[in-house]
């Protein structure tokens, strides 16, 4: 096996299966926005103490001597000096790394072009044993344009149109904004431990001065990246005539 590039180290033999992790293969994401990488970690029982202290690294070479038996360069640290320069101040621990909890997520401020990744979790105890879970890679899809947002209605006495969209960040979620003036709101729900939901419904009347025109959702997401759906007007008037008929 070639290793320019990665780099795989294990501090001690790994017992059985003990040793497990629970991250996302692939995150899509749109460029400068933010993105959490899900984890979740397991230690062999005899390796539990409460001593612990958590890392993210990438296969690239570190220009610190951290008296690490990992050489790669962290991505995350608690003491920035030691991150790759261009990831200081862009990372952040998001999760419990208490072994109860066995919370490893990591935020990545404003995504770039280069943040493709992998990134992988180390964990050290200290006066005992470290492990990194350098087989259990993440990688980021840096999306130049941004995935139109998905957008439905259905027609009653009004009009209820929902627009909704996918992203890897629960606290920095897309701004909605939609061309027809009503009743807006919003929600968002967990899909699994990287991505989330986000719907904005909007409730308005249909007047028949809206023939021949569209009602369009934008989504704005931060860095400033946008996307349109639009839902032809003359469609939700044939709705409502086939609600009356029916």
């Amino acid at each position: 096996m070639h290793f320019d590039t990665y780099s795989f180290w294990f501090d001690f033999e790994p017992i059985g299966q003990s040793w497990n992790i629970s991250v996302p293969r692939y995150i899509p994401t749109t460029l400068g926005s933010n993105v959490t990488i899900g984890c979740t970690f397991t230690v062999p029982p005899k390796s539990r103490t409460e001593s612990v202290q958590v890392y993210w690294k990438k296969p690239e070479r570190s220009k610190f001597n951290t008296f690490d038996k990992d050489p790669n360069a962290y991505v995350f640290h608690p003491n920035d000096t030691f991150v790759l320069e261009k990831y200081r101040g862009k990372t952040k621990l998001i999760g419990n790394k208490n072994l109860a909890a066995r919370n490893c997520s990591m935020l990545l401020d404003g995504v770039r072009n280069t943040d493709v990744g992998p990134f992988y979790f180390r964990i050290e105890m200290p006066h005992y044993t470290s492990y990194s879970y350098t087989m259990n890679p993440v990688h980021i899809d840096v999306l130049r344009k941004p995935t139109p947002p998905s957008l439905s209605a259905e027609v009653k006495a009004k009009v209820t149109a929902y627009c909704s969209v996918t992203h890897p960040c629960p606290t920095n979620a897309p701004e909605f904004s939609w061309s027809q003036s009503g009743t807006a709101s919003r929600r968002s729900k967990k899909l699994n431990t990287w991505q989330w939901k986000t719907i904005s419904t909007l409730t308005f009347r249909l007047r028949p001065t809206t023939s021949n025109q569209t009602l369009n959702c934008t989504v704005r997401y931060r860095g400033g990246k946008q996307a349109t759906s639009l839902f032809p007007y003359d469609l939700l008037c044939f709705i409502k005539i086939k609600y009356q008929i029916n």
